[in-house]
């Protein structure tokens, strides 16, 4: 079971997960990633506080950005990954190609030192 809320502050975007991402639910998270670069989203947080699975098709969606990111000139942060989560990035290297803090507040100094 996944939910994701989108809210608008300030000059950025938060995407919050909630749950788990799986092959099932995957394309829903896609789906808002790619509605957030068709909106000209220049700066994405997203909130991993409360996402207690990802799958490798949910990690996939992430990596299928990287590029999209990079020529749309994107900032994309990730935060409060619990620490199995983290760990999975960690062994992928993906933590190598997406920013990942483990607070808030540190994801949002990251939105504006990009």
């Amino acid at each position: 079971m996944l939910s994701i809320n989108k809210a608008s502050e300030r000059d950025h975007l938060v995407i919050a997960l909630n749950g788990e991402v799986d092959a099932s639910n995957s394309v829903e998270l896609d789906e808002v990633i790619q509605e957030a670069i068709a909106e000209n989203a220049h700066k994405i947080l997203l909130d991993g506080s409360e996402l207690e699975y990802i799958s490798s098709a949910g990690l996939g969606v992430f990596m299928s950005y990287l590029e999209d990111f990079n020529e749309k000139q994107v900032t994309f942060v990730i935060f409060g990954l619990n620490e199995k989560i983290l760990n999975v990035f960690h062994i992928l290297g993906l933590d190598q190609l997406i920013s990942i803090k483990n607070t808030r507040e540190e994801a949002e100094q990251a939105l504006y030192e990009a």
